[in-house]
């Protein structure tokens, strides 16, 4: 969690100071931690429990609600310490985080909200280890139903739930009958991202079996070439069970083994209890031994 912390610190550094400071570059985040973008803000909303801008908008107006407090400053020169382009966007955003406006926020005797800095941090005493397993496998394919979506790293994403919607019982049934090796059963597969995976930017979002069968008709085949892949399971309550496997991929996994993702699609399999409340899942990575150190 180290290099996570450091991203974080990095972020603090960039909360006031004016427009100028205040820009995040969150490439420079990923870095810091040792991931993508992509994975950076999905890893970040697991582990914080909120997206990182709604994390950055809580941690600015924290430090705001003590400038306005004061009396010393106008609140477009607060707003403008802070990245806000008018006293407007300011407003809103405060009165998102405080419940009140800037002006109120002068008054004697108000209540605000303050949002910590966050520390990450594993939990050894009572802590679940992960639990992974490394898989070795000869190419193979994926067949169903694949569309092109945005890459939305914030709330839920429109076009996956209607791409989702949109596949018939009878697809489902069609596409699990292809299944015939691990990871068995439907899968949800994000592949071919756009390069540097921009917020916005497109992928593949596909909902397939993995299978030796070379085609089926009306339905969309990807080529999946031989690799390595650590397979992280879980179980319990949705949607934890599922959310839970990413951080612990990127956050605990890939820091502290000896290994690196390699280019190939990212296999979720998800089986839901009867009832819904509970599943067991499993998140399927591609990867690779990082090269010793006299290698490089």
């Amino acid at each position: 969690m180290e290099r996570w912390n450091e991203a974080i610190a990095a972020v603090e550094e960039h909360l006031d100071g004016g427009p100028d400071d205040t820009v995040l570059d969150v490439d420079e985040l990923a870095r810091i931690t040792g991931t993508s973008e992509y994975h950076f803000r999905r890893v970040f909303s697991a582990l914080a429990g909120m997206p990182l801008s709604e994390y950055v908008r809580r941690r600015r107006m924290t430090l705001a609600a003590a400038v306005i407090a004061s009396g010393t400053t106008t609140l477009s020169d607060v707003a403008a310490r802070f990245g806000y382009g008018s006293a407007d966007a300011f407003g809103r955003a405060f009165r998102a985080v405080h419940g009140i406006g800037p002006q109120e926020a002068r008054e004697p005797g108000t209540v605000f909200r303050s949002q910590g800095r966050l520390s990450f941090r594993l939990t050894v005493e009572g802590s679940t280890p992960v639990q992974y397993r490394l898989v070795q496998k000869p190419a193979f394919r994926l067949i169903g139903r694949s569309t092109r979506v945005p890459l939305v790293y914030e709330g839920p994403n429109d076009a996956i739930q209607a791409f989702e919607r949109s596949i018939t019982p009878e697809d489902r049934e069609r596409i699990a009958g292809l299944s015939d090796q691990e990871p068995s059963g439907v899968l949800s597969v994000s592949d071919a991202f756009t390069e540097g995976r921009a917020d916005g930017s497109l992928l593949r979002y596909s909902v397939v079996a993995a299978t030796s069968v070379e085609s089926a008709p009306g339905l969309d085949v990807i080529e999946v070439p031989a690799a390595t892949w650590a397979v992280f399971s879980g179980s319990g309550p949705v949607p934890g069970a599922i959310q839970v496997l990413w951080p612990q991929a990127f956050g605990e996994w890939l820091p502290a083994n000896p290994y690196r993702l390699v280019a190939a699609p990212e296999i979720a399999r998800v089986r839901l209890a009867p009832g819904g409340r509970t599943a067991e899942a499993e998140l399927w990575l591609a990867v690779e031994p990082e090269p010793a150190d006299d290698a490089r």
